[in-house]
């Protein structure tokens, strides 16, 4: 099984830091997961957009009270612009949609763990919730390798579920790259 994998849903306060595993969901969240499984099968959508433009695949979208505000996947192929992420090519959007680079208030979905630029515009945008699929087990920055977005050094706390479709996320990402060797 690849290191992208991760079946269990686990999500960490912002404000206590501590961990919740999915078995200890309460049925009030449940509805909350489902409406993560939801987005996050959107968000896959958009990051298979990306791997149709041999783009890395990875899919982000932003959500405040249960609409989607922005979407994006990873272009930085194509842009020319290594800042051109699937989060950052989303929090761009959303940004253009309020008129304003502070988003509070929102969650962001996204397939794969956020590396630490993203990890950064998502703690300067105020996102308030991070919700993803596969850990980045290279440069993953909200706890595989780096964990920028619970670190209490930062004047803004981000909540993170993880592991929501950690294993499709993982899958499309594993195939992607074993398709690029074979080239």
């Amino acid at each position: 099984m690849s290191s992208y994998f991760r079946s269990k849903v686990v999500t960490r306060d912002e404000e206590q830091g501590t961990r919740i595993s999915a078995n200890e969901f309460t049925p009030h969240s449940s509805s909350i997961a489902t409406r993560d499984l939801d987005y996050m099968q959107r968000a896959l959508e958009l990051a298979r957009r990306a791997e149709a433009e041999n783009e890395v695949p990875v899919g982000a979208l932003l959500v405040r009270d249960d609409k989607v505000i922005g979407e994006g996947w990873n272009r930085p192929i194509s842009t020319h612009d290594p800042s051109a992420h699937a989060e950052i090519q989303t929090l761009r959007a959303a940004a253009h949609v309020l008129s304003n680079y502070r988003l509070p208030g929102t969650t962001l979905y996204v397939t794969l763990e956020p590396c630490v630029m993203c990890a950064g515009a998502i703690i300067h945008a105020r996102i308030q919730r991070v919700v993803f699929g596969a850990r980045d087990p290279k440069t993953g920055a909200a706890g595989s390798v780096f964990d920028i977005l619970n670190s209490d050094q930062h004047n803004h706390g981000v909540q993170i579920t993880e592991g929501v479709l950690a294993e499709e996320c993982g899958r499309l990402l594993t195939t992607f790259f074993r398709a690029r060797r074979k080239k």
